[in-house]
């Protein structure tokens, strides 16, 4: 259970993680966590393990490395001088286990409230234990500081216009608060809050075995759910060492590109409106629904679709979905021509997109932002590509890039990753082979309900998986995806029994927020509304 890929001592923690970063040129922390071992007092040196997980520059390797903490302190070194990303993730780390970093520059709760007591992923805090908040924080504890840091003196502090964005202006995309202080349009500074939506996603997972976590991933990114399904499906399927059909994975790259489509047609569609495009907007959901109707004749649900299974995939296509899916994928291809061809040459589209909202390579790769926001300011990191999965390395599609990072490039980024999605669906519509959607092992799936009514074997498995859960084999392991907005992780620690001991989601989308703030600040407020459209923070992935 303790495996990882470097075990160090906490005293060596930020230096081995400097060599990491600068002599083998880890460029990406993809996030931290800490796994509670109060359950294994005699198996480990102490309570809690912090782990650090990154990818290197070539976006092909990446790597994990512990370091348990001490009992007596709780505490380790920060690092968020050599990632920005560390910033957030550290917070989110003292937050749900009470781990302390040393030189952090603002520790403090995240996604719980601020009259929070406790903290909850630790293995001693009760599920059933909610604490509900009672006042608003101000964050003037936050903002004055970073005000100060700029030059302002108290007096010019107190003349400026504190502003909140969010949590429940439609603009926010989902529950989000930007407090902003305003010098008349521009804004000087931007503290970003969350938590809003935060409802224990790892805590649940704990207390669920693997098959009922399903339905849980499909309310992380909701606006293409079944990628949520695969990567979590396809990192217990590593920790079990399956390998699910060549049909099964066929099925999946089919769905999960639909997916993709829908979540961009999505993001885009909002974007238009933000910016004051309705047509474009109603062009780019028409076929959206269309793709709506699909999933929920094949899958049974419109939005939440809870369609892989450990092992493969809950139903096979139906008849007639060939054609549905050839019909969905014409609509499409139409929407955004005709999107195009109302904002391609639009001078005020030009005005309102182009240089608003830039986003650097460097800064990308520090802040932990991965997928297109990623892809649109120039770096051509695709784990499709670059780590390919079922099969995409046999795929012909193009990696899209930006040139300049800037809410047009992030645009027009997803209108591309559309087109190359449609192309990789007709591909596999073409490839797919026939033979078994689920592999054949009893322990893992659930028998056919003519083996549940017609034999004692077929009862007595359905029974035993349905309360015990799988036995997932002990062993911690780290799973990735090329999810909507980027790289989705699962770290999953396992103790053998039927239930994961420890599940942490890596949202893209958290790591892009986290960057928000710095990314607006010395703007105007409306390209700071279009800049959180072009970005697709999703509230489900980030708050969890």
């Amino acid at each position: 259970m303790l495996k990882c890929d470097m075990l160090i001592e906490s005293k060596d923690l930020k230096s081995t993680i400097t060599k990491l970063k600068n002599e083998e040129n880890y460029v990406l922390l993809l996030d931290i966590t800490v796994v509670d071992y109060l359950e294994f007092p005699d198996v480990t040196p102490s309570r809690f393990a912090a782990i650090y997980i990154l990818r290197d520059s070539s976006y092909k390797k990446e790597i994990t490395v512990k370091t348990f903490v001490d009992d007596d302190t709780l505490e380790l070194d920060s690092i968020t001088d050599l990632y920005l990303s560390a910033n957030w993730a550290e917070r989110e780390t003292y937050d749900q286990y009470g781990v302390k970093f040393k030189g952090h520059p603002n520790l403090k709760r995240l996604l719980n409230h601020h009259q929070f007591i406790g903290y909850p992923l630790r293995k001693d805090y009760s599920i059933t234990k909610g604490q509900i908040c009672t006042e608003t924080e101000d964050l003037m504890d936050e903002m004055e500081p970073r005000l100060k840091s700029k030059g302002y003196t108290d007096e010019e502090i107190d003349g400026l216009m504190l502003l909140n964005v969010g949590p429940s202006h439609p603009a926010s995309h989902g529950t989000i608060r930007n407090f902003a202080a305003m010098e008349g349009e521009t804004i000087t500074t931007c503290i970003t809050e969350i938590g809003y939506l935060h409802r224990g996603f790892e805590k649940s997972c704990e207390n669920h075995t693997y098959s009922q976590i399903i339905p849980y991933t499909d309310r992380l990114n909701y606006c293409s759910a079944i990628l949520n399904n695969i990567g979590y499906a396809k990192a217990v399927e590593e920790m079990l060492d399956i390998d699910i059909t060549p049909r099964a994975k066929m099925i999946r790259i089919i769905t999960g590109e639909l997916s993709r489509i829908m979540d961009h047609l999505v993001c885009n569609g909002a974007n238009m409106v933000d910016l004051g495009g309705l047509t474009n907007y109603w062009y780019l959901f028409a076929p959206r629904d269309l793709a709506y109707d699909l999933l929920s004749k094949l899958t049974g649900a419109r939005l939440t679709n809870t369609y892989t299974r450990i092992g493969g995939l809950e139903f096979d296509l139906y008849d007639g979905f060939e054609a549905d899916l050839a019909n969905v994928l014409k609509e499409v291809e139409i929407a955004i021509s005709d999107c195009l061809s109302l904002i391609e040459h639009n001078r005020i589209f030009h005005d309102r997109t182009q240089d608003v909202g830039v986003i650097k390579a460097d800064f990308a790769l520090s802040y932990g932002i991965t997928g297109p926001n990623l892809r649109a300011a120039g770096v051509p990191f695709d784990l499709r590509k670059d780590k390919p999965y079922y099969g995409y390395e046999n795929f012909d599609f193009d990696v899209v890039i930006g040139s300049h990072g800037d809410v047009y490039d992030r645009m027009m980024c997803r209108f591309e990753e559309m087109k190359q999605s449609i192309k990789i669906i007709r591909q596999a519509m073409k490839e797919l082979p026939d033979g078994p959607l689920n592999i054949n092992a009893p322990g893992i799936l659930l028998p056919s309900k003519e083996d549940v009514y017609g034999n004692i074997e077929g009862l007595m498995n359905q029974f035993k998986l349905t309360i015990d859960g799988i036995k997932v084999p002990k062993g911690e392991h780290y799973s990735y995806t090329e999810g909507g907005n980027g790289e989705l992780g699962f770290y999953i620690a396992s103790d053998g029994s039927g239930r994961p001991y420890k599940v942490k989601c890596r949202p893209p989308s958290f790591y892009s927020l986290a960057a928000y703030a710095d990314i607006v600040e010395g703007g105007m407020l409306a390209d700071a509304i279009v800049t959180m459209a072009s970005m697709n923070f999703i509230a489900g992935e980030f708050d969890r």
